[in-house]
């Protein structure tokens, strides 16, 4: 049952996209509301008018909120946060600090990110560390019990993805962090797709590192990403490279600075650090808790109407299940059943197998179509979906669209 008393209203009037399209791929990136949209464009104004190094002094407050925002959203102080241009870069950035050795084991969930994957491939190859993947249960999750039995003294990293791009499935990254802790075993999150989503709380995640992005469930301007690095851990990691705004000058000399600002640069987008700032207040004057209750309840709810349409599966995993969900069809090729929902005004994506190359493989998925949901949708356009969907699996010819 959906929330009654969510205000469905004004969450469309302030989302002008959603007079124009049926935007079902918020695990993509979500829909800006106004403000988001106003605060770029007002800023990237402002630098044509005055200059923008005049326009950055002018609005540094509204620059720095990004910080204060974030650390506000994940429960962490503002020295914990760092800023960069992508979640891709964050991730690059704080594995690449971590001084790996050869012989040293790293665990990797089966479900990371492709680009993930490749960099933890790299990485390890390079300097001759082992590269696992983590143990999981019958429904996908990592199995918390079996990890427990697989660490020793040279597992040097674990790597989960909470919530991966191509799947519904919500990982224990809580649980995994406890664990971590406990063995002294750095525990580096992804939670790109969860934060906006569900609530992200780096304390009780017990994490070392974890990385976001803002154009997701945040509902941020794209290239716009943040770290967290966890302020007894820091000193201990050295950037890969190295910005003014990283390191502190004394006589001639630097130090790396304190915290998670080492792995910022001095040159930023500050339009778009700044639509990060109203976005991540946006979420938070919502409640991302309340948020994502209807996010659930919605997901669902199309999970369900979608299994009694014929010939399209479920292909969602876990105890727990997020916003994103994910469909394969008989006889018919998800590329061309989110083009022929494309041209019916609805939005979705493909997740071929680099999306998640480990997992998608085991699993003998050559593609999904990934239809996920925010709470600005409504129920109408869920509805919308399923019988345009219900008319390609039942009506045309599957030879039509193979």
């Amino acid at each position: 049952m959906l929330d009654s008393d969510f205000d469905l209203a004004r969450a469309r009037v302030e989302t002008p996209g959603v007079h124009h399209v049926v935007h079902l791929n918020n695990a993509g990136a979500s829909l800006a509301p106004q403000v988001v949209v106003d605060a770029v464009t007002d800023h990237l104004r402002t630098e044509a008018l005055v200059g923008a190094y005049e326009a950055a002094e002018r609005a540094q407050s509204a620059i720095d909120r990004a910080h204060g925002g974030i650390a506000e959203l994940l429960n962490c102080r503002t020295e914990e946060v760092a800023i960069l241009d992508s979640a891709s870069r964050a991730w690059g950035m704080a594995l690449a600090s971590i001084p790996l050795m050869a012989g040293d084991r790293v665990l990797a969930s089966p479900v990371e990110y492709g680009g993930n994957h490749v960099s933890l491939l790299h990485l390890t190859q390079r300097v001759g560390a082992l590269l696992e993947t983590l143990p999981v249960d019958n429904t996908g999750m990592v199995d918390v019990d079996e990890l427990h039995n697989q660490l020793d003294e040279r597992v040097r990293l674990i790597a989960v993805t909470h919530v991966p791009m191509h799947d519904g499935l919500v990982n224990p990254v809580a649980r995994i962090g406890r664990l971590a802790r406990a063995h002294g075993v750095l525990s580096l999150v992804d939670a790109c797709q969860s934060v906006g989503q569900m609530p992200v709380n780096v304390r009780e995640l017990d994490c070392d590192l974890l990385v976001g992005c803002g154009r997701k469930f945040l509902r941020g301007p794209r290239g716009t990403g943040f770290l967290y690095v966890r302020q007894e851990l820091a000193h201990e990691l050295t950037p890969p490279i190295l910005g003014l705004d990283g390191v502190e000058w004394s006589s001639g000399t630097y130090r790396l600075a304190p915290g998670a600002r080492r792995f910022e640069t001095w040159e930023s987008n500050c339009a778009s650090r700044i639509g990060l700032g109203v976005a991540v207040d946006y979420a938070l004057g919502w409640g991302v808790d309340r948020t994502w209750q209807r996010v659930r309840q919605l997901a669902e709810g199309l999970r369900r109407n979608v299994a009694g349409i014929p010939g399209v599966t479920v292909e969602d995993r876990g105890r727990e299940r997020c916003g994103t969900v994910a469909l394969t069809f008989e006889g018919l090729r998800p590329d061309r059943v989110r083009a022929a929902l494309g041209r019916a005004g609805i939005n979705t994506w493909v997740c071929l197998p680099n999306a998640a190359c480990v997992d998608m493989q085991a699993r003998r998925l050559d593609s999904l179509l990934r239809v996920s949901v925010h709470y600005y949708n409504s129920q109408e356009e869920l509805d919308r979906l399923c019988s345009e969907l219900e008319s390609l699996a039942v009506g045309p010819p599957a030879k039509v669209l193979v």
